[in-house]
């Protein structure tokens, strides 16, 4: 983690009228370094683990929830009641849109050149109101497959299947 990101983090702590101690320090290192994982609270604990850092579960756990208070990361929720956590990014106009693969669970960023643009959102969002009544106060979009690790798998096992059956 850079000085100047850790200073900026423990002004937002401070701010919002906490300290910054060791173990907060290395759950954020672990978030910053896996941004682009979108980690479970388990997953960020197992990292933590592998660095032989001693903090409990339940430390990550509130330290994660602290996080999220302070607005620091947001959570990402799958449809199998999985929470996965990513930092945010202060120039982010808008929230970005999610691949989430059905196999593994693995959540990715959709980038920029294929993100579905402001204006299409904002007319879902009108046409919703104007048809339905309802108020969108937090459009989110995750798209549900199967991602190139997983489809990479199953077709090697489809192969390997075929090759058996002629065998």
């Amino acid at each position: 983690m850079t000085a100047a990101k850790a200073d900026s983090f423990d002004h937002i702590l401070e701010t919002a009228g906490y300290k910054q101690t060791n173990q907060r320090r290395r759950v954020l290192e672990v978030i910053i370094k896996n941004r682009d994982r979108h980690l479970s609270v388990e997953e960020v604990y197992d990292e933590l683990k592998k660095t032989k850092c001693r903090v409990g579960l339940a430390t990550v756990y509130r330290t994660i929830k602290l996080f999220e208070k302070v607005g620091f990361i947001r959570h990402i929720a799958l449809d199998d009641g999985d929470l996965r956590y990513q930092i945010i990014d202060p120039e982010e106009k808008r929230e970005h849109q999610h691949l989430i693969c059905e196999i593994c669970g693995d959540v990715v960023d959709i980038q920029d050149s294929i993100d579905i643009p402001k204006e299409q959102l904002e007319y879902i969002e009108k046409k919703v109101f104007t048809e339905k009544g309802f108020i969108v106060t937090n459009p989110k979009v995750q798209i549900y497959g199967i991602c190139k690790n997983c489809s990479k798998k199953l077709i090697n096992e489809e192969v390997a299947d075929v090759a058996v059956m002629r065998g």
